[in-house]
């Protein structure tokens, strides 16, 4: 695989990088104000009630809203047709979605040298299709997106119209290889959030922490690995550096907003989906925090994940993407978060996996995270951690404004091709 290809989809086409990393940064806070995910993707001292009710009670902005002061996709980039009056930063979340959903790469459609190019028939039938399916959301759903790339595509360019005939050997329409846990009778959700907080130390050692600082790897395809950093600092603080042979790559949230830079390219500000991923996983109180997070919480057998039976806690609210959480059913700990991140196109969604727990100050936290994401996969195995040590505010500083862009970023969309 080319270097540059690595480099750029393990920054912006993986979304949040190594911000999606830990799931309870207070120990390891990956909280979910909700998102995700992508989701995808984690020190501290008591909150106010002032901030934590802004984590329980801002509303995300839905995809296709546009800010006050926003640039629209069509002032930013060339030769959109459309998707036309969508925030500007709504067009590579969208790009990122028609990947996943056909399996293919930006070149599929796009000439990299013209982005705005129209020379390739792809693109143009791509257009054709977006307009065929937004008709018949609006015609069938009133509007919501119910019918998307995927439902047709799932995950090739040329959707199957001919049923398959069935394996007998087959396991059916869920996925293989996963067993559902076996209860009579389940817990409910706030006994399992209760069990998960106290499984980590609690609230009193939580909030003790006031900033983290992590370093260790990144683990890719093909066996590469990469030095990677985590700076956190309480209450919503997070920077995530991997070094590169050309340079830093890097993700931050200042507590306000969110941005990723890679080398050679401006840096890309998130979106307001982003900026809610980012915020999940800046959080580092999310075991006291969790409850708060959705109006309506409920549980379902879960499935084995690396042979732990696990309970489904599902955080849902409307108008917002669904939250997903798998809890141990023995020691009560996080072993999976699966998170949405909305497109004007559908759920991009951001699977990652804890493990290697281990009590640091007092609180357990996971040292091994898997980001997963349609198409790819990255491990990150911490190998230090210090808390309570100081940290620059100016690590998490944004940086000036990138200027217009002439047409659309090849690599904020692009999925690797397979390692050879």
């Amino acid at each position: 695989m080319k270097r540059q290809s690595v480099i750029a989809w393990l920054t912006i086409s993986c979304g949040i990088l190594l911000c999606a990393v830990t799931p309870f940064d207070g120990s390891h806070g990956q909280a979910q104000n909700p998102a995700s995910q992508s989701g995808a993707t984690a020190g501290i001292v008591p909150l106010s009630g002032e901030a934590s009710g802004k984590h329980a009670t801002q509303e995300p902005k839905s995809a296709g809203q546009k800010a006050a002061g926003q640039k629209l996709a069509e002032e930013q980039f060339k030769n959109i047709q459309v998707l036309k009056s969508i925030p500007a930063d709504q067009l590579i979340p969208a790009m990122q979605f028609i990947s996943a959903s056909l399996g293919v790469d930006c070149d599929y459609c796009h000439d990299h040298q013209a982005m705005d190019s129209d020379d390739k028939k792809p693109k143009k039938v791509a257009r054709q299709m977006i307009t065929m399916m937004f008709d018949i959301d609006k015609n069938n759903f009133d509007g919501r997106l119910e019918v998307t790339c995927y439902s047709c595509h799932r995950g090739a360019a040329k959707p199957v119209s001919i049923p398959a005939i069935k394996d007998e050997e087959m396991t059916g329409p869920g996925e293989a290889g996963k067993k559902p846990v076996e209860n009579a009778g389940l817990p409910k959700p706030e006994e399992l959030l209760d069990k998960y907080l106290a499984a980590v130390g609690g609230a009193a050692a939580v909030e003790k922490i006031t900033s983290r600082v992590q370093k260790g790897k990144l683990m890719a395809f093909g066996g590469q690995s990469f030095a990677a950093e985590v700076y956190s600092k309480a209450p919503d603080k997070r920077v995530s550096v991997m070094h590169l042979k050309d340079g830093d790559s890097v993700t931050a949230f200042d507590g306000q907003r969110g941005w990723l830079s890679v080398p050679g390219r401006p840096a890309h500000m998130m979106s307001a989906s982003e900026n809610e991923s980012v915020l999940l996983d800046a959080d580092l109180y999310f075991p006291v925090h969790v409850k708060t997070l959705y109006s309506k919480f409920k549980v379902a057998s879960g499935e084995k994940i690396d042979e732990h039976d696990a309970y489904l806690v599902e955080g849902h609210e409307e108008g917002r993407p669904p939250l997903r959480l798998y809890f141990d059913t023995q020691t009560g700990l996080l072993l999976r978060m699966i998170r949405y991140a909305q497109s004007p196109l559908g759920l991009n969604p951001t699977q990652i996996d804890y493990a290697d727990y281990r009590e640091v100050n007092g609180v357990k936290v996971p040292f091994r995270w898997t980001v997963s994401r349609p198409g790819n996969c990255f491990t990150i195995q911490v190998e230090e951690m210090k808390q309570n040590v100081p940290v620059d505010d100016a690590k998490f500083a944004a940086p000036p404004p990138p200027a217009q862009q002439p047409g659309m970023s090849p690599p904020s969309a692009q999925k690797p091709p397979s390692p050879k």
